[in-house]
């Protein structure tokens, strides 16, 4: 029931007659707990679901004008019914709230509800007395979905030239559009013009004036805030901002259908052919690191977009070079506008010259950590809109440029024959609450950001985790993604943290973007590549939350990628989060584990037990990771590659080859040549770390799958063995694409994420005989695009679906006896012949034995490979065997197909 001292609003809406039904009673003044905490949740428009620390009577309190007072004395009251526990479709949507009883609020109340969720409201327990015994604050997502989920436009619209402007808050008190004619930063509005409240949609809303174009604006949003105890007045960006100033201080009006922001070959330019996503080839790249160093780019474009759009630099000459070997697609990393790189270039700190210290000293870590907070370089995972290209990479970050190049961009890869992948990261934000750089909480707060128990936001992403179970934070997402899009034309999604999100987040952002046309959209939407990081923890992890866009979650038919760490885990050994000494005793296949020790390994039975186990985790990934292929496995048991054991889990999880992505190196963690340096023996010479490198990067390209490879991964790029380089400058993350230098060494890698590893990364950073030259560097770039000119050459290799897989893939070499470090892999169908694929990590060449084979001859590719030593390995029909060189990978070719040549 309602009790107490209504506010006026509520006789307009009960009317006198309602009003006399309402009971008073009385609440003792005592002191509450903080009423900053949530540990409540309004779940539907009726229904609140709260476990008080004691039990007693359930009130709904709030104050439409003022903050509540922590004794909850002379506020209005609503007495809530219990209800018994969470059930049905409110415990399918809220899992982690199983075992909560739930209040129901009367129906009497309800038309109260939008001016509740205006003010302020807590709910209490009170004892038989009326003494207060818990009071908490709610949390009012589920509510605001139930009533105010907007499914329209929101942000700038331009009809006519007109542009109207709307944005979703429906817990402000009032909103107010503030008009600048300039960027700032300082200077007053020219114009503060009342924003019209949807009272059905939770929308404010304003038409403007055609003379509004490209002007500047904020949203001033008077709304409170749980976190600060009071009413705040915001002045902030719009969330659906398609342009900005500098820096990001003001949302810009722009139509991006304008024709003065389309590159001259906008409507010219057609996208690259490509027939099936398994066709696709990944290279993952940060738009800085292309061509800050690159000395043939002219220095305003240098670490631009513009550089993409050039005739001519060692960059382009490389990626020309790819594509025309098989390269299908540029992942770009972040290139959305981000909250940690000044955008101003005046703004910006830079280290001092770097060149002069020792090859193991900390100078150059100390002093790229003096101004790294304020430098140029970050990889950009702080999303600050989600919307507008980055203004850092933009030769002029103040308004419409950044647009422009960007799609410049695109269009010049395009025409190179390459597609573009970006990065997504919708699962977090860089703050929340009311820091500077939170846009979505300071207009809708406790909506956009997901919440623990006690309604402090979840950060086990890194920072403020987002929502995106909510309705409008998924419509933010996809709203956006249709954007970049549409607008942008761009290829594909990579998205960060992916099972943060819900398999209905990802599948709604697929079937959208698969459902554009090129006669509506100009975009063909079925040729729109999708994946993710599916890993599995935080508070969403074992779909606590949701089920979520898991790696086992997605492998079920979605179409959607998710990473494969099982094959990166077994061909670079170790994992991901290794530390000191592991990082040396935990050899993989690619790097000497049995079969060519390190000084903390003994290559005994042990280790070879451990390589057979890391070989038939390699063999579930050339199979493309299909939870039910079979194959014999290193105890000679028949098995499907989802037995195959990794942690404790299965594996293999995709149920068709598109649903993996291969790698073995990306921008996380050591690159694949420094996790080599540590693993390798001492006395391993640089031909052959070069040969390990290749080794692992064949594995890739030749697996059935989507392979991705990290920029410089082909060029032995290093990082001085940074395992983060997220914020270390340009100096740790140089990319020379001239091939004199790939990184190693350039000083201990920067302490606040390596220096766990100092004792060891020290004494190899001091060896001068472990920095490659450049011959070194040529050749790891010229065996990259021989392996995937190789996997261009036959569909053999990228095969469509898993029963195309489980037909003509082959093991052989299996069982307990095995030739350990050598996996052969066989290929064939009517159609496109027969191969033999020999993956040798060992030292020394091996020789197999394969009963009925004939006609083989090495892949034509390999015949001239510029490496003299694939071009060594044989078969020699007489004896039916194939003889590969140490530490190679050797495929083998034949035609012949009188019947079927593999048992």
């Amino acid at each position: 029931m309602v009790v107490g001292g209504l506010h006026r609003a509520a006789w307009v809406v009960l009317g006198l007659a309602g009003l006399m039904q309402l009971l008073a009673v009385p609440v003792a003044a005592m002191p509450a707990e903080d009423l900053r905490e949530a540990r409540a949740h309004w779940l539907a428009e009726d229904t609140i679901a709260w476990r008080p620390a004691v039990e007693g009577a359930v009130r709904l309190h709030f104050s439409l004008d003022a903050p509540l007072e922590p004794a909850l004395i002379g506020n209005e009251t609503v007495e809530l019914r219990a209800k018994g526990i969470i059930s049905g479709d409110l415990l399918d949507k809220y899992p982690h709230l199983a075992g909560t009883p739930v209040f129901q609020i009367p129906r009497p109340a309800l038309e109260l509800i939008p001016a509740i969720l205006r003010g302020h409201f807590v709910v209490s327990a009170v004892g038989p007395h009326g003494g207060l015994l818990d009071a908490t604050a709610l949390q009012p997502a589920g509510v605001l979905d139930d009533l105010y989920a907007h499914d329209g436009d929101l942000g700038v619209v331009f009809e006519n030239g007109v542009p109207s402007l709307r944005v979703w808050a429906p817990t402000a008190r009032a909103v107010r559009l503030l008009l600048f004619d300039d960027s700032g930063p300082g200077g007053e509005p020219v114009q503060s013009l009342p924003m019209q409240r949807g009272p059905a949609t939770g929308t404010w809303s304003i038409e403007g004036r055609a003379d509004w174009d490209r002007k500047f604006y904020l949203y001033e949003v008077e709304v409170f805030v749980r976190r600060t105890g009071r009413f705040e007045l915001n002045r902030v960006t719009d969330p659906y901002s398609h342009g900005l100033a500098t820096d990001s201080r003001r949302s810009q009006i722009v139509d991006l259908s304008d024709e003065d922001l389309l590159p001259a070959n906008w409507q010219v330019v057609k996208k690259p052919a490509l027939d099936a996503h398994e066709d696709i080839v990944l290279y993952e790249l940060h738009v800085r690191d292309f061509s800050i160093d690159d000395a043939l780019v002219p220095p305003r474009q240098r670490g631009t977009f513009a550089a993409f759009s050039l005739d001519d630099s060692h960059g382009l000459r490389h990626l020309d070079a790819l594509a025309a070997s098989g390269l299908t697609h540029v992942h770009l990393l972040p290139a959305f506008d981000c909250a940690t790189i000044p955008e101003d270039p005046a703004s910006r700190l830079s280290p001092p010259a770097l060149g002069g210290f020792a090859s193991d000293s900390p100078r150059p870590q100390e002093e790229i950590g003096k101004v790294r907070a304020r430098d140029a370089f970050n990889w950009c995972y702080d999303p600050f809109h989600y919307t507008v290209p980055e203004g850092s990479y933009a030769t002029d970050p103040d308004g419409v440029t950044r647009i422009r190049e960007f799609r410049g961009m695109v269009t010049a890869l395009n025409a190179r024959g390459l597609r573009v992948v970006m990065d997504v990261v919708y699962n977090h934000t860089p703050a929340s609450g009311q820091a500077v750089t939170s846009v979505l909480d300071r207009i809708v707060p406790d909506y956009y950001q997901r919440l623990d128990a006690q309604g402090r936001v979840e950060t086990s992403t890194c920072c403020a985790n987002t929502a995106s179970e909510n309705a409008m934070m998924e419509k933010l997402m996809l709203d956006s993604l249709l954007t970049w899009a549409r607008h942008y034309r761009i290829d594909g999604f990579r998205f960060d943290l992916m099972g943060h999100h819900s398999r209905g987040n990802i599948e709604k952002a697929r079937d959208a973007l698969q459902a554009l046309s090129l006669e509506q959209d100009g975009v063909d939407g079925r040729a729109i590549c999708l994946y993710g990081e599916g890993w599995n923890f935080g508070e969403v992890a074992d779909d606590a939350r949701f089920v979520q866009a898991s790696q086992a979650r997605m492998g079920m038919g979605s179409g959607v990628g998710t990473f494969n760490d099982r094959l990166r885990d077994a061909v670079r050994g170790g994992a991901h989060d290794d530390r000191g000494l592991e990082h040396v005793r935990s050899q993989g296949f690619a790097n000497g584990l049995y079969t060519d020790p390190n000084r903390e390994n003994e290559g005994g039975d042990e280790e070879r037990l451990e390589l057979l186990q890391l070989t038939d985790l390699v063999r579930a990934g050339l199979a493309g990771s299909l939870r039910d292929y079979r194959f014999i496995n290193h105890r000679g048991l028949e098995v499907a590659a989802s037995e195959i054991d990794y942690h404790g889990q299965g594996a293999a999880y995709a149920s068709d080859p598109q649903e993996v992505i291969n790698y073995v190196a990306a921008h996380d963690n050591e690159t694949l040549f420094d996790i080599n340096q540590y693993k390798l023996p001492l006395s391993t010479s640089m031909d052959d770390r070069v040969r390990a490198v290749n080794l692992a990067n064949s594995i890739v390209a030749l697996a059935q799958g989507v392979p991705f490879f990290h920029a410089g991964q082909d060029m032995l790029r290093s990082k001085s063995l940074d395992r983060n380089s997220y914020d270390s400058g340009d100096w740790f993350n140089q990319l020379d694409f001239s091939y004199r230098d790939n990184g190693w060494p350039r000083g201990l890698p920067p302490a606040w994420d390596n220096e766990a590893n100092w004792l060891q990364a020290g004494p190899l950073l001091a060896r001068p005989e472990l920095a490659p030259a450049p011959r070194h560097i040529r050749a790891a770039v010229t065996h990259l695009r021989e392996v995937l000119k190789i996997r261009k050459s036959s569909p053999l290799f990228r095969l469509r679906d898993a029963a195309a897989i489980r037909l003509a893939l082959r093991f052989h070499n299996t069982g307990p006896e095995q030739l350990a470090g050598l996996i052969v892999m066989s290929l064939e169908d009517e159609r496109h012949g027969r191969f033999v694929v020999l993956f040798n990590t060992s030292p020394q060449a091996q020789t197999f034995p394969f009963p009925h084979t004939r006609g083989y001859e090495l892949h034509p590719v390999q015949q001239a490979s510029a490496d003299p030593v694939v071009r060594t390995a044989r078969h020699d029909p007489r004896a039916s065997v194939f003889e590969v060189p140490g530490r190679t990978t050797a495929v083998f070719i034949s035609r012949t197909l009188p019947g079927s040549a593999f048992p």
